[in-house]
């Protein structure tokens, strides 16, 4: 009798073998990155730049809000609306660049939307007055609200319904990178410039996701399965479909629609109240040097990173809806703990940022993964990125609100109104189903 074992059969959408191999290459704290295949790793790779650069351009504008104020004699509302132009007009980015997610391929429109964001981004280095600064932080948005959505669902359609949360937590830690690289080039900049120069050349080092581009073109295609499922569907990209009431003999996608986008305006409703205020609070309100804030900052970042991760692993043990609740409850907490610590306990503020960035990035982790899964291939780019998008728009009032109230109630007794997205996000998973183990094509 021969000892040569059969050959397994080939897994049609990832081109690997089934069988105890793979249940192997699982294993282990990288085993979500082992189980992909070649092609599924330089996707990663890509979906994973794209993100930490998105995500450096996003903090160039929070971290210079002080400059920038000063300079454009700015008040504290003019400064807010900043970010909110730039998330508002990230809705329609995102869920254009879902929709040409599904009709031309993951991969072109993550090329699109990360030119789009990188040219934008530069040209606020050039902005002469606060009216065009207001304009290319626009535009910048159209390719910031696309690049996560696409980037997500290209790692999603590799990844194993095992590992999906763990993978796509990881594609989320970019951001936490980006962060930091954001922050690093912030201290280094402000320390040897003046304040009216290190503010644009900020903006101008958002030309680096250029190079991105180049490696994308080149390496990184659709996972053959689920590309061939889509260019094989009718209307596919179709709005229409998004929003189809369900039947009697079929479910529709309007209830997930509006509970995804409920979900997802609580969680970055209370997530960009703190990403664009606390900079500035520990600046203008605690009156930290900016090597102090950078310091600072070290520890919200380096706990958002670690909260990545550990969403991730979370979000496939306990299941995506448990991930959030557990999170949505635990961020809201944070956020009240941090903007009441009296003053003078600078060491208090300290610390207690890592348990602030590891709640409210975990929560993220899962998002990914959940939104992926919650809608077919024909129109998972579009309903990803128009319930994200949707919520990122809407979550975007939050950080303009703390900005007026700032006036009055300071900026760290405006920032616990971040604490309120977090309950909505909390009551909106009460209308969508627990999407684990669920697998895509």
């Amino acid at each position: 009798m021969s000892s040569i074992p059969p050959p397994q059969a080939l897994n049609p959408k990832t081109g690997r073998s089934g069988g105890d191999g793979e249940r192997t290459a699982g294993d282990g704290a990288f085993g979500w990155l082992r189980a992909l295949d070649p092609r599924g790793r330089r996707a990663f790779a890509g979906a994973f730049g794209g993100y930490a650069l998105d995500s450096y351009d996003y903090f160039t504008l929070p971290l210079s809000m002080v400059a920038l104020a000063a300079y454009f004699g700015l008040d504290s509302g003019q400064t807010g609306l900043l970010t909110t132009v730039t998330l508002v007009v990230s809705a329609v980015g995102g869920a254009i660049a879902g929709v040409v997610a599904d009709r031309v391929g993951r991969v072109r429109a993550l090329i699109i939307t990360v030119t789009t964001y990188a040219v934008f981004t530069v040209a606020c280095g050039f902005a002469p007055t606060y009216e065009t600064l207001l304009v290319f932080r626009a535009l910048q948005g159209l390719g910031f609200g696309g690049e996560w959505a696409v980037g997500a669902i290209l790692v999603a359609e590799y990844a194993s319904a095992r590992h999906r949360g763990r993978t796509l937590g990881a594609v989320q830690s970019s951001w936490a990178v980006g962060w930091a690289l954001a922050a690093v080039v912030y201290t280094v900049v402000f320390s040897v410039a003046g304040d009216d120069l290190a503010w644009r050349v900020m903006f101008w080092t958002g030309a680096l996701p250029a190079l991105l581009v180049l490696w994308l073109r080149r390496r990184v295609h659709d996972a053959p399965g689920a590309a061939a499922v889509r260019e094989g569907s009718t209307g596919r990209g179709s709005f229409a479909a998004i929003f189809k009431p369900g039947t009697a003999t079929s479910p529709g996608l309007l209830r997930t629609t509006v509970f995804a986008g409920l979900l997802s305006t609580g969680v970055q409703g209370g997530y960009y109240t703190l990403a664009t205020w606390v900079p500035t609070y520990l600046k203008s309100e605690r009156g930290l040097s900016v090597v102090g804030t950078g310091s600072y900052l070290t520890f919200l970042i380096s706990g958002a990173f670690a909260g990545y991760l550990t969403g991730g692993y979370l979000t496939d043990r306990l299941g995506r809806r448990r991930n959030i609740w557990l999170f949505a409850l635990l961020s809201a907490v944070c956020i009240v703990a941090y903007a009441n610590i009296p003053g003078g306990a600078n060491t208090l503020l300290l610390v207690l940022g890592f348990p602030l960035g590891f709640c409210m990035s975990a929560i993220f982790s899962g998002f990914g993964s959940y939104l992926s899964e919650l809608y077919p291939t024909a129109v998972r780019g579009t309903g990803q990125g128009f319930t994200y998008n949707t919520g990122r728009a809407v979550g975007a009032v939050f950080p303009t609100l703390v900005g007026f109230l700032a006036d009055s109630w300071g900026v760290g007794g405006a920032l616990i109104f971040g604490a309120i997205g977090y309950g909505i996000a909390a009551l909106a998973l009460l209308g969508l189903p627990e999407t684990r183990g669920k697998e895509l094509a």
